[in-house]
């Protein structure tokens, strides 16, 4: 009955036709102009913007041209170990002297390089092919250093040629010398296994520690070169660290994929 009346009185009432009509309050079309604005500005940068995105993977400082196993041709007593780690030989360098029953044999190196390992000691026993150092491989006392970033195999297809590196080296502060600088020069597509890695570091250990979350890919980048700085290469401080880099250095790597657009994520 309440409700029958007020429909009564509702009807009875004047239409009120010159009342002032009542618009949106100030406050609301503040709002209303912001989000306008805000959406046209998003729509802009999606358009017109761009993202940048970067692979994180392990890396490690070589010259470039792998390393090799030098094995013993002979079974006998190390009576002397000739060279050292570190040090760079020519071709057909002596490493070992091994007594054998018909005298002193001479293991000597198969090409130029740097032994990065001795795994032969005086007064050591060892047998025929036996591995008894790894030497990498060193065109000349000249030869740059470049890195190589073992990239997940999913991740490697989006790295584009020349794409730019940061090479955050562990020997190196970075908070105080920066990190290294350089550029990608290939990209090989082929998954690495860690034989593979194993053989091109000379380190078996390497060779497992890479591949532990899967076969990845290796890139070679190739090191800025700097004529103002103590090590030879570019990094992101002025002058980087007061002393030179050697190979097998690890170093955790940082590459740059090309620029997309935020719309392109959108679009199938």
């Amino acid at each position: 009955m309440q409700f029958r009346q007020q429909a009564l009185a509702k009807l009875q009432s004047p239409e009120e036709l010159d009342l002032p009509v009542r618009f949106a309050r100030p406050q609301g079309w503040l709002v209303l102009s912001v989000t306008v604005i805000a959406m046209a500005a998003a729509s802009v940068w999606a358009l017109t913007g761009s993202v940048t995105s970067t692979v994180q993977a392990p890396a490690v400082l070589t010259y470039g041209q792998g390393s090799y196993i030098l094995q013993s041709p002979v079974a006998g007593q190390v009576v002397a170990v000739l060279a050292r780690e570190g040090e760079r030989l020519p071709a057909n360098s002596p490493v070992l002297k091994v007594r054998t029953p018909d005298g002193d044999e001479t293991v000597r190196t198969l090409q130029a390089g740097r032994v990065t390992a001795l795994a032969a000691s005086a007064g050591q026993i060892i047998s025929t092919g036996a591995d008894v150092a790894a030497v990498e491989k060193v065109r000349g006392a000249g030869s740059p250093l470049y890195a190589t970033v073992y990239v997940p195999a999913q991740k490697a297809a989006g790295i584009p040629a020349h794409a730019p590196v940061d090479l955050t080296v562990q020997s190196v502060p970075s908070q105080e010398y920066g990190v290294l600088r350089g550029e990608v020069t290939e990209v090989d597509r082929s998954a690495q296994s860690p034989r593979q890695i194993a053989a091109f570091l000379g380190d078996t250990q390497l060779g497992e520690e890479f591949t532990r979350d899967g076969r990845p890919v290796a890139v070679t980048v190739k090191l800025k070169r700097s004529d103002s700085t103590e090590s030879g290469y570019a990094w992101s401080s002025a002058q980087g660290p007061p002393f030179e880099l050697t190979s097998m250095t690890l170093a955790d790597g940082s590459i740059r994929l090309a620029d997309r657009r935020p719309v392109d994520w959108l679009l199938p």
